[in-house]
């Protein structure tokens, strides 16, 4: 396996399961120190416990995104690993089934929780790893945005429409510390999570709305996150990169 991210630390949220998790395995596979973020503390130290029984190295820490003091003090802990942040994964993220009903049936109060954790922990986590990731070789976020936020019709969608428009916002801004920032869209990816627990009918009419035949997996997200805070997409910043299978095709 390439060991191409060695002395690198990574910082991902929502790191104790799902797309966290399979991100933290892969780039610390690749010899970066990753630090496993998530509500669940005891389900963030078991997948960084997994991490280093794989021999990677890996932190796993409890912190809600929404809280702006344990934010600051995970990252200074994550800084102090190895001299600093090079990668910041805004992964955490509300999405069930609870957060994807009408306006009209969620209420104000779900609502402002769901902006709270996809925006607002989004706007946080980013300021509070900003002071050690200005001027580091290479530095990079990626926000996790959703093909729903280019289709509209939910709230959710809306959330994940404001994470594509600060993905801009921020690569403007963190341009002159020589930080890219892009984003990334996953379609339908049939990870054991949802082919449990999406109705078959559901997947079947959205994968009807694909171009490409092929079922969404998890390691496309991956593969799209590793290319994505390579060196490869050097030139690459501002970006939310649809990965649909053609579902959320735009211009």
């Amino acid at each position: 396996m390439a060991q191409d991210r060695i002395g690198k630390t990574a910082v991902i949220t929502g790191g104790g399961r799902g797309f966290g998790k399979a991100f933290g395995v892969a780039l610390a596979a690749e010899g970066a120190h990753v630090v496993l973020v998530d509500r669940d503390g005891p389900e963030a130290e078991a997948a960084a416990a997994e991490i280093r029984s794989a021999g990677g190295l890996a932190t796993g820490l409890a912190g809600d995104v929404t809280d702006e003091v344990r934010m600051a003090e995970i990252m200074a802990q994550a800084a102090a690993l190895q001299g600093g942040i090079d990668i910041l994964i805004n992964n955490a993220g509300l999405h069930s089934e609870e957060y994807g009903k009408p306006i009209t049936e969620m209420g104000l109060a779900k609502v402002r929780r769901l902006f709270d954790v996809n925006v607002m922990g989004l706007v946080g986590c980013t300021l509070a790893a900003l002071p050690y990731m200005k001027g580091r070789e290479g530095a990079s976020i990626v926000n996790i945005s959703s093909s729903a936020a280019h289709t509209g019709g939910s709230a959710y969608g809306d959330s994940k429409l404001a994470v594509a428009g600060l993905t801009i916002t921020f690569a403007r801004e963190l341009a002159p510390d020589n930080i890219r920032v892009n984003a990334i869209s996953p379609g339908l990816i049939l990870t054991e999570t949802i082919r449990a627990e999406l109705p078959e009918v559901t997947k079947a009419r959205v994968k009807a709305m694909q171009m490409s035949a092929i079922d969404g997996d998890e390691h496309h997200i991956v593969d799209a996150m590793l290319f994505l805070t390579s060196c490869k997409a050097e030139f690459i910043t501002g970006e939310t990169l649809r990965v649909t299978g053609g579902m959320a095709a735009g211009v």
